[in-house]
């Protein structure tokens, strides 16, 4: 598959992911205030990924996502000047996703809602989050973990096609991921997802935009930890060798 194709469609694919994450949580914010909240912010994230998966699967394998690359990467199924290529084009996919919603949604709802950007959330009433670093290192490397797991279980291991839904399987990973720590780290699992809104915020948002990259490295750390722990251990130790035992 040719460069042209398969960098445009990590670029696509990882637009279709983030420009309806972003979306979906600045209209859950005010002063837009849709009303879907959490599960709508799930879902939005979920469904997007499993219908990027779906069409640009056949492509690129629709990695969408550093981390996923990473994994690949590490367990030989894809090599470094081609990671490179990933990388660079879901970074300007998510870029351009979060760009694209500075351009449709009123100044104060990006403002309120941070634009979308991965970070640790604040108790009711309290102006600080509460999480630790290490805490945020570790819930994005548990969900990003679980995440390149269902990738593999999903689109690189054949053994279950018979019970498989194909992209359904991973975005239904996010979604759920979303739904249970959300609330806690933002639930990223992807570096392009965090860096995109957090450069253009940091760019256009002003005053409103000077702490976008903070925490950013959590959110490059963590994810690619635990996408290439998952690959490993599925690559060596569950797909294994078709011949042993």
């Amino acid at each position: 598959m040719s460069t042209v194709r398969v960098m445009l469609a990590e670029l696509i694919g990882t637009f279709f992911l983030c420009f309806a994450g972003i979306a979906a949580i600045i209209s859950t914010g005010a002063p837009i205030e849709s009303g879907v909240g959490l599960i709508g912010i799930a879902l939005a994230h979920g469904l997007a990924l499993s219908i990027a998966v779906s069409i640009f699967g056949g492509v690129s394998g629709a990695h969408l996502n550093p981390a996923v690359t990473a994994g690949f990467l590490v367990t030989g199924r894809i090599g470094v000047p081609r990671s490179v290529q990933y990388i660079i084009a879901q970074l300007i996919g998510a870029i351009l996703a979060a760009w694209a919603c500075t351009c449709f949604f009123p100044v104060d709802a990006v403002n309120a809602s941070n634009l979308g950007i991965t970070l640790p959330a604040p108790l009711p009433g309290a102006e600080k989050a509460w999480m630790s670093i290490p805490q945020v290192l570790g819930v994005e490397f548990v969900l990003t973990f679980l995440l390149m797991t269902a990738v593999y279980g999903a689109a690189v291991d054949e053994r279950g096609a018979g019970v498989k839904i194909g992209g359904f399987a991973i975005g239904l990973t996010v979604a759920f991921d979303i739904l249970a720590c959300g609330k806690l780290t933002g639930a990223s699992m992807n570096p392009a997802r965090s860096f995109g809104p957090a450069l253009i915020h940091k760019l256009t948002g002003g005053a409103a935009g000077e702490n976008s990259f903070a925490l950013q490295w959590c959110y490059w750390v963590a994810p690619i930890a635990g996408a290439i722990v998952a690959a490993l251990i599925y690559e060596y130790l569950i797909l294994g060798n078709d011949n042993d035992g």
